[in-house]
């Protein structure tokens, strides 16, 4: 190796550094506050059918309508689909959820879950330009 591939080394190797360490020593994310509270709002076929908090305390939710069963399973400050007869079965695939905005869908029973964060922490319009 010559001289002047111990410097192209070295410049990408300071490069490489330069991208990694403001990654690295910059502040961490922050998670939502555990006492914001959070909500699962469940819809059946369009229209609101309950609206719960998430709380680490376990709680059992049926839905049975004439298009089929759902069991939502509450806990750990999240949700997710326990029990359902649609014949696709996709709604076991979106797991366990507890940020605002993810989402549970049974498309074949009309079942949509969303979680929505407090509104009260600050999620207002801050302006409005016309």
């Amino acid at each position: 190796m010559k001289r002047g591939d111990f410097i192209l080394i070295g410049i990408v190797v300071c490069f490489a550094l330069a991208l990694a360490v403001p990654k690295w020593l910059g502040p961490a994310p922050q998670e939502p506050a555990p006492s914001a509270a959070t909500y699962a709002v469940i819809s059946v076929d369009g229209k609101p059918y309950r609206t719960v908090e998430l709380t680490e305390e376990e709680q059992w939710i049926e839905i049975e309508t004439e298009r089929g069963r759902n069991v939502l399973f509450v806990h750990d400050r999240g949700i997710e689909m326990f029990e359902a007869d649609c014949p696709d079965e996709i709604c076991f695939t979106f797991g366990w959820i507890s940020k605002p905005q993810q989402t549970i869908v049974c498309l074949p029973n009309r079942v949509l879950v969303e979680i929505v964060a407090d509104q009260s922490e600050g999620d207002e319009i801050d302006a409005v330009v016309s």
